[in-house]
């Protein structure tokens, strides 16, 4: 079993989690994941890995209460345990000989890219940060974004908050000023990977996209996160998460993402009937 030891509201809908594991603390790196199961009755879900303390021996998680898993995962508390934590999963990023680059973050996204701008900013490389949210409710992790970039712009669909527009917007006005990075990072939604993806590419800069979808066993035997790259299948979970955003087929893993919303709706419709009964009994 695995302590919940801190618990914190970032957002309406997103919640923070420290988990005591100090075996997939100690490994842990960024970009890699974690797969949970809340109890013998749950689903197993995979969640990016947000943040790790060594000494603490705990990994962070960040997860938008979307469907029947994670709202089941939001209602436990400190102190409470989860079933299953098994984790580092995936290839973790690499950084090697990045001096400048530009950390895109979009909505729950930003809870990924914020372990990627960190360990950039820890080996000394100049870090520009765009982050956007639809509207200032919805804004997570600022203030640590902020300590891991040189510079950071937050942008808000609304204008609700920081400057009104997509991020794609300010990331042309940053490399049109004449920045030149040696590495894009783009993470989030599907169409803003591919629209970050669209614009790096006029520019000829090297990007990554972390590419998040439907994982069953994370060892790649199920097949269930099969993406196209460069014409080739890979799977999410051994061969990524981090994938060429450049070379990803970004319509077909949309059509695939909207392939199980049926399912999930119908699942998380279970969960609350479910729910109800439990309450009148």
């Amino acid at each position: 079993m695995y302590k919940i030891v801190k618990k914190q509201t970032l957002s309406p809908a997103v919640k923070l989690m420290k988990i005591q594991e100090p075996y997939v603390a100690r490994k842990a790196q960024p970009g890699q994941f974690i797969i949970l199961r809340v109890d013998e009755f749950g689903e197993r879900i995979p969640l990016t890995i947000a943040d790790y303390d060594r000494d603490e021996g705990t990994v962070t998680i960040i997860f938008q209460e979307v469907g029947k898993t994670t709202k089941a995962l939001g209602l436990l508390e400190e102190g409470q345990e989860l079933l299953d934590f098994v984790g580092p999963l995936g290839v973790a990023s690499h950084f090697d000989g990045i001096k400048k680059a530009a950390v895109i973050g979009g909505g729950l996204g930003t809870a990924i890219a914020y372990p990627q701008a960190k360990q950039l900013h820890k080996m000394g490389a100049e870090v520009h940060s765009v982050i956007g949210f639809r509207n200032k409710d919805l804004i997570i992790l600022e203030s640590e974004m902020s300590e891991a970039s040189s510079k950071l712009v937050v942008t808000t669909d609304d204008g609700s908050n920081g400057t009104k527009g997509f991020v794609t917007d300010e990331l042309k006005k940053l490399i049109d000023q004449g920045n030149i990075y040696d590495l894009v990072i783009a993470i989030g939604p599907l169409i803003m990977m591919k629209a970050v993806s669209n614009l790096t590419k006029q520019y000829g800069i090297k990007t990554i996209v972390s590419m998040n979808p439907v994982m069953i066993d994370g060892t790649g035997m199920c097949g269930g996160c099969r993406v196209t790259v460069g014409g080739k299948i890979k799977f999410a979970c051994v061969d990524g998460p981090d994938f060429d955003g450049h070379e990803v087929d970004f319509d077909e893993a949309m059509r695939r993402q909207m392939m199980y919303k049926s399912d999930e709706r119908q699942s998380l419709d279970d969960h609350a009937c479910r729910l109800g009964g439990e309450s009148n009994a």
